[in-house]
């Protein structure tokens, strides 16, 4: 049961809607899947049609004294999403308090999920994170407790500037989104990036509107436009994880 996390190099680079997408896109090819929120921001839900009142989540479901799974909803029938919950920014800040005390929270909590696997109580092959950009203690802590993490980049100054003044994510591989061919900068940069960084991912997702169309749509860009050009770049990127990430499923 592989751990991806996915991670954007600054805010804005697109790293939910790709989370949304990769999920369907796996379900598609014929996995299970599981994918989690961990951005204060709760929007990977919006993607999966969860109204927008229901406070339900991970994270709310901790506050209130619940088991954290109690927050899951299910979407396909082997694709589910755990949201990150409508939570105040007191209530936030003793939740990371709570976590900067127990580092191995998150370790303990995906561990118990794999084996609850391997006893038949859960179907899923395939965890996906979608965690927030920067480094607090959580965004630690799952980085270190996943098999693999994407690093998503949009090909602009901003992250370029980004790569060298920032530490990455041991190990982690790069996946270039939001590309624009009619931009001579996203072309040098993309080229410059793959001539001398490590870990690209030979996929790159074009700058789409159906993206930004499927989360107004609350559905992942793949169940939205199945035959739009990001929905294909990413059943792309689904089977490069499937080639090479696939190591961990048992």
């Amino acid at each position: 049961m592989p751990v991806i996390a996915l991670q954007g190099i600054r805010g804005g680079v697109g790293t939910t809607s790709v989370t949304a997408g990769l999920a369907w896109a796996l379900y598609a090819l014929g996995e299970s899947v599981l994918v989690i929120d961990f951005s204060p921001d709760n929007l990977l839900r919006l993607h999966f049609n969860m109204p927008h009142e229901n406070p339900r989540g991970w994270a709310r479901a901790e506050i209130d004294g619940e088991g954290w799974n109690q927050g899951a909803m299910q979407y396909c029938d082997t694709l589910a999403f755990l949201p990150f919950g409508q939570v105040t920014p007191s209530e936030r800040q003793a939740l990371y308090s709570r976590h900067l005390q127990a580092p191995a929270h998150w370790q303990y909590n995906l561990a118990q999920l794999n084996l609850s696997r391997r006893h038949a109580d859960n179907p899923f092959r395939w965890i996906l994170l979608d965690i927030p950009a920067g480094d607090g203690p959580l965004t630690q802590q799952l980085l270190a407790t996943s098999d693999h993490a994407i690093l998503l980049l949009t090909p602009d100054a901003n992250c370029h500037a980004r790569l060298h003044q920032q530490t990455l994510p041991a190990g982690s591989h790069l996946l270039i989104n939001q590309f624009s061919p009619a931009s001579q900068l996203q072309h040098d940069l993309n080229q410059l990036w793959n001539q001398t960084l490590h870990g690209v991912i030979p996929v790159v997702i074009h700058r789409d509107e159906a993206m930004a169309e499927s989360m107004a749509m609350k559905q992942p860009v793949g169940e939205y436009r199945p035959d739009c050009m990001t929905a294909e770049e990413i059943t792309t990127l689904a089977n490069w994880c499937l080639i090479h990430c696939s190591d961990a499923v048992s």
